[in-house]
């Protein structure tokens, strides 16, 4: 779970600063998009923590 949840956050990242730079839209919006994409990531972790809890619960 925190493999994935590392690479979901990771990807986020690098794609708001990809997009930015590719398109030249300056840091404001690099890290704007970083943002937005990192808020996405973060819903989708929650998402798949809810999915893998489901199958398996976690249990101490």
């Amino acid at each position: 779970m925190i493999l994935v949840g590392v690479e979901v956050f990771g990807v986020a990242l690098a794609a708001g600063w990809a997009i930015a730079g590719l398109f030249e839209l300056g840091d404001t919006v690099s890290y704007v998009l970083m943002a937005l994409f990192s808020v996405l990531g973060l819903w989708l972790m929650w998402a798949f923590w809810k999915k893998a809890v489901e199958v398996e619960p976690v249990t101490g």
